[in-house]
């Protein structure tokens, strides 16, 4: 029975750092899939809708969110399991990485509602001969007014 127990204790310590392993890289394949920074910050458009367009294909966290999911579930097994003698350094990097996405998705969502509020060209274009055809007829009350 010692033997048994001496076999299972190894196998549980095997385990155990497998799962460590696991989440750390699940951790580093969710930093790898999150957009780089000059993707981010070097956008190229001809006008400021397609900015704003690029801006917000560039905040995309792609499969970050299924890699952090992943070392989520490993690292609640394993800190179910009490098979951590140290996690503080797992727990303080899943924390930061959910951050960074949430901050980095909440940016998405903003640059979505901004693209969604600037005016179409032909509204503003037609709206601006409007006014030009206002202004006209305005002067030509006041130059008729004053004769």
């Amino acid at each position: 029975m010692g033997q048994t127990s001496l076999d299972d204790d190894d196998l549980f310590g095997e385990a155990a750092s497998e799962m460590r392993s696991d989440v750390e890289a699940s951790l580093d394949a969710a930093r790898a899939a999150l957009p780089d920074a000059d993707d981010i910050w070097d956008v190229e458009a001809d006008n400021t809708l397609g900015v704003l367009n690029a801006l917000k294909t560039a905040l995309d966290v792609g499969d970050a969110e299924d890699h952090l999911r992943d070392a989520k579930k490993w690292y609640t097994m394993g800190e179910r399991a009490d098979a951590f003698e140290d996690a503080d350094d797992l727990a303080e990097a899943i924390e930061e990485v959910d951050d960074l996405i949430a901050d980095i998705e909440d940016a998405r969502d903003q640059v979505g509602d901004l693209t969604a509020t600037i005016p179409h060209t032909g509204t503003l274009e037609e709206f601006e001969d409007g006014d030009d055809g206002a202004d006209a007829e305005a002067d030509a009350d006041t130059e008729e007014a004053e004769a």
